[in-house]
């Protein structure tokens, strides 16, 4: 059985800037922002319910960033589950690999070393606009501190470890804990978990990689648009974890705002480096449509099941709910 990697964890084997930790106590930044977040245990938001006759599709609304110091725990959440025959995992793309022992995964470390940096060598303040440059080295101060390294990253990476910074920095997490720990119940309780993720078989592992430390990518947006969310809504975007930490939907849906991770993962999935990848084309409407199959053959089997999607999926115009709402489903959602 081959071991099974996302494509972040492939680049991250490079490099820690992917992880969720503050910096170095030394160089640590002040925590400036004023809002208090929530802390104990809280339910996030209420479920909501799709339904086809008595067959019942529940769904989760998850969200990040979330506050660090909160404990989730949702009585609505376990009871739907303890009563459901089926889990629907999180829809997603899993880079399969076919390192099958330690020792090869061992050998292709090499190939994997400079992954994030430019690619002619040249410094970010290089690969951005001064006026957006002279922004960062404002926020690189304040929340990630004296780190010459990142200076020879991609405006991509750069931008992500921005982002996990000043989270931890304003006492916020990436969330991922809470769906952890839906699945782990679903293994406890020996609830049967689908998943729903699309699989691209990468066929020379080695060689994608190596193409992608050759191929610029277009994420100028994505770095300028991490800068405008940490200048500017960082407030905002503590008390919407609250909110969340809360079930509180309505202030949720008042204090909306730009998504920079859209403009970056466009700067990844549009580029000629995916596009190359056999198999990895289409992928925002293969995860759907896999998605939508998994719910659909839930509704018509189960009289209950539970899913996980994201709160953006579950509020946009053109997501999964969306499109379960035009196939005709009735559907009732949380106040």
């Amino acid at each position: 059985m081959p071991n099974r990697f996302t494509l972040v964890l492939l680049l991250a084997l490079s490099t820690s800037a992917w992880a969720q930790a503050p910096a170095p106590a030394e160089s640590a930044p002040e925590a400036v922002v004023p809002s208090i977040l929530v802390v104990g245990q809280r339910p996030g938001p209420a479920l909501w319910k799709v339904a086809k006759g008595d067959h019942v599709l529940w769904i989760f609304g998850s969200y990040s960033p979330l506050p660090s110091q909160m404990e989730w725990r949702s009585q609505q959440v376990e009871t739907v589950l303890a009563n459901s025959q089926e889990l629907l995992g999180t829809p997603g793309t899993v880079v399969s690999v076919g390192w099958s022992n330690s020792l090869n995964i061992i050998t292709a470390l090499p190939f994997l070393a400079g992954a994030k940096k430019n690619v002619d060598g040249g410094s970010l303040q290089d690969q951005v606009p001064a006026e957006v440059y002279a922004r960062w080295t404002v926020l690189k101060q304040k929340y990630i501190g004296n780190d010459a390294g990142i200076e020879e990253e991609r405006p991509m990476f750069a931008a992500q470890t921005l982002s996990s910074r000043a989270r931890s920095v304003a006492g916020m997490n990436g969330g991922g804990a809470v769906t952890q720990r839906i699945y782990e119940l679903g293994k406890n309780w020996k609830i049967p978990i689908t998943t729903t993720s699309v699989s691209v078989p990468l066929e020379n592992p080695r060689e994608t990689l190596r193409d992608f430390k050759k191929t610029k990518l277009d994420d100028v947006a994505c770095f300028t648009q991490t800068i405008d969310r940490f200048e500017k809504d960082l407030d905002t975007m503590r008390r919407r974890a609250n909110a969340w930490a809360m079930g509180d939907l309505p202030m949720m849906r008042q204090l909306d705002f730009p998504d920079e991770k859209i403009a970056c993962n466009a700067a990844l999935m549009e580029s000629k480096w995916v596009n190359n990848v056999k198999g990895a084309s289409n992928m925002r409407q293969r995860v759907k449509a896999s998605w939508l199959a998994a719910a659909e053959k839930s509704l018509a089997t189960n009289r209950s099941t539970l899913a996980v999607l994201s709160m953006s999926e579950l509020t946009s115009p053109d997501g999964m709910l969306a499109a379960l709402r035009t196939k005709g489903y009735q559907i009732d959602e949380p106040e």
